[in-house]
């Protein structure tokens, strides 16, 4: 018999559309049917509420990957408004995929959860904003996906407590990350998974992992050790412009990912008996029988 629950794999599409809507639906298209992904996220932020004035006015850091003359500029060209977002959703349930996006404010956060998607996510930059947080827990009834990069334990352990006190801790699933693009393997620490799900497996619903490693083998390690929601940020191209698709996987990454997480899926189980079935046969064959 099989513990572990089913790998449920989320592709990060974030910003990687270019701000084309045409664009956003062949990544989500590509993902259905290309990749076998349980669901694809984008992003919802509003600059002006995020950024001072003087971030939102001050040049890109790279201009190479800036699609404006300001990093504000940039960050509107890359948004996608409310009805937008509704369409991608309508778009998603007409082909069978779940959608699903992160929101780093508190109006992003009222205008994603009016189209009532299953899940939201909060990334690691805004596990701080208590208020966005607060007013989530409050009015939002789906579950609420939460990374920790760059977060202490004490404040890992406050974000579970301000769930139970809202009694929606078991609407929580908490993510192990570690922020960075891309994050080389010794700084991956996979081992933190475990000191989630020793903490908090029976205080939240599910425990996942946000990659932004390279390659696909640490997303395999870390379903084994637990984390049964897999997500990665996903481009058609990772040469593109933009800041995100070098750390992205590309879709024969994903299609891979997929199908190798189901696989250890299916191979994490004991021995139903001594001899199975399939090895009687060599048995009979092949095995020394006088003893």
């Amino acid at each position: 018999m099989n513990t572990f629950k089913k790998p449920y794999v989320i592709a990060e599409i974030g910003c990687n559309h270019k701000g084309e809507m045409e664009l956003a639906k062949e990544l989500i298209k590509v993902a259905k049917i290309f990749c076998n992904v349980d669901a694809v996220k984008f992003q919802k932020r509003n600059n002006k509420e995020l950024l001072t004035a003087e971030q939102y006015n001050t040049p890109h850091p790279n201009p190479v990957n800036s699609y404006g003359d300001t990093y504000g500029a940039h960050r509107d060209y890359l948004e996608f408004d409310v009805s937008q977002h509704q369409e991608l959703k309508d778009y998603c349930e007409e082909i069978g995929i779940t959608y699903s996006t992160s929101v780093w404010d508190v109006t992003s956060a009222k205008e994603i959860a009016s189209l009532k998607p299953e899940f939201i996510k909060i990334p690691s930059a805004c596990n701080n904003n208590m208020a966005m947080l607060e007013w989530l827990c409050e009015n939002y009834k789906g579950e609420l996906h939460i990374s920790t990069g760059m977060t202490t334990k004490e404040e890992i352990d406050a974000l579970v407590k301000l769930f139970k006190k809202h009694n929606r801790n078991k609407d929580l699933v908490l993510y192990n990350c570690t922020s960075g693009y891309p994050v080389p393997f010794n700084d991956v620490c996979l081992l933190d998974i475990n000191l989630l799900i020793d903490k908090y497996k029976d205080e939240v619903k599910h425990i996942g992992f946000s990659g932004h490693h390279l390659g696909i083998a640490v997303d395999i390690a870390a379903y084994t050790l637990g984390a049964n929601i897999i997500e990665r940020h996903y481009t058609i191209d990772r040469t593109w412009k933009g800041t995100d698709h070098a750390a992205s996987l590309e879709p024969m990454g994903l299609r891979k990912l997929s199908r190798d997480l189901r696989a250890v899926h299916d191979a994490l189980t004991f021995k139903s008996q001594d001899i199975l079935p399939i090895e009687q046969v060599q048995r009979d064959k092949l095995k020394n029988q006088k003893g």
